[in-house]
């Protein structure tokens, strides 16, 4: 047997790959929500920030804000980024279009 080279075993050719816009797994409107995502993150992490409490007692760290509110819009956040990479908005039929 003679031997195959790296490109014939992998089946590669030189062709170029034509792109078409249903070839992305992600789509405009899946960056669209990661940004909005992300948004909502970096809120979430900016809620938790304050003056630190240095060599006197703040009682600011106990905040409602700082210890709820801000994990929380964080935490949904990273949820709502997932949810945002596996979505996959419907294809219309070229049927209904009609």
């Amino acid at each position: 047997m003679a031997k195959q080279s790296l490109k014939d075993k992998l089946n590669l050719s030189s062709d170029k790959v034509d792109i078409k816009e249903g070839n992305f797994p992600l789509t405009k409107i899946n960056f669209l929500l990661m940004l909005v995502c992300g948004v909502i993150i970096l809120v979430g992490f900016l809620l938790m920030l304050g003056e630190p409490s240095g060599e006197e007692f703040n009682p600011d760290i106990f905040s409602t804000r700082r210890i709820v509110v801000g994990p929380t819009m964080a935490f949904v956040g990273f949820v709502l980024m997932g949810f945002a990479i596996i979505y996959s908005p419907r294809k219309k039929n070229k049927e209904e279009d009609k």
